[in-house]
C-alpha cells in the first residue's frame, strides 16, 4: 500500500488545527427535506466493525444533531442539515495510491481528504479495518475538521487500526 503525503494547502476553510482535530452521497435532500446517502455494501466482518461504529458515534458532531440519512442503515449516519454525512464499509479509494494526495491525521485518525466540485469536503479513513467516509457539505467548511475531532474517538473504538482489503 502506498502512503500519501499529507498537505493541506488550499484548505483555507481548515481552521481547526490538525492535532486538536463517503461514501457518495446520492442526494443532499429528499422532498421531506431529509438526507439521502447510498448505503455501502461490504463483507460480513467489515459489517460488523461498522456496526460497531455506528453504536460508537456520538448524538451530536459539530454541535449538530445526529439525523440519519435514508434509507436508514447502521452503515450510515447523519448530523445537522444539509447533512454532514458518513458511511462507513466504502471502497478504498483510488486517491490512496497518489503519493500526491492530500491527508491529515485528526486526533489519531488518519484521513484521506479529497475536495469536490460541488465546494464540500470528503474525508476517508486511512491505514484502518474498514473505509469510513465523512463528507462535509460546502456550506459547513467554514469549521474546518471540527466534525473530525467530534468522530474520532468513536472511529479510534469501533475500526482497529489496519490496512483492509
Amino acid at each position: 500500500m502506498s502512503s500519501f503525503r499529507h498537505r493541506l494547502h488550499g484548505l483555507p476553510a481548515l481552521a481547526v488545527p490538525i492535532t486538536a482535530v463517503l461514501i457518495t452521497v446520492t442526494g443532499c435532500s429528499s422532498s421531506d427535506g431529509s438526507a439521502t446517502a447510498s448505503v455501502p455494501r461490504p463483507d460480513a466482518a467489515v459489517t460488523k466493525l461498522c456496526r460497531n461504529l455506528d453504536k460508537a458515534l456520538p448524538r451530536k458532531v459539530d454541535g449538530l444533531s445526529r439525523t440519519d440519512p435514508r434509507p436508514a442503515s447502521a452503515l450510515t449516519a447523519g448530523w445537522g442539515s444539509p447533512a454532514i454525512i458518513l458511511r462507513c464499509g466504502v471502497p478504498r479509494p483510488a486517491a490512496m495510491d497518489d503519493p500526491e494526495a492530500d491527508g491529515a491525521d485528526v486526533n489519531g485518525v488518519g484521513w484521506l481528504l479529497q475536495k469536490q466540485s460541488d465546494g464540500s469536503f470528503r474525508f476517508t479513513t486511512t491505514l484502518r479495518l474498514a473505509y469510513v467516509e465523512v463528507t462535509i457539505p460546502a456550506d459547513r467548511t467554514e469549521r474546518g475538521v471540527a466534525p473530525l475531532v467530534d468522530l474520532a474517538p468513536a472511529v479510534k473504538k469501533a475500526i482497529p487500526e489496519g490496512i483492509a482489503d
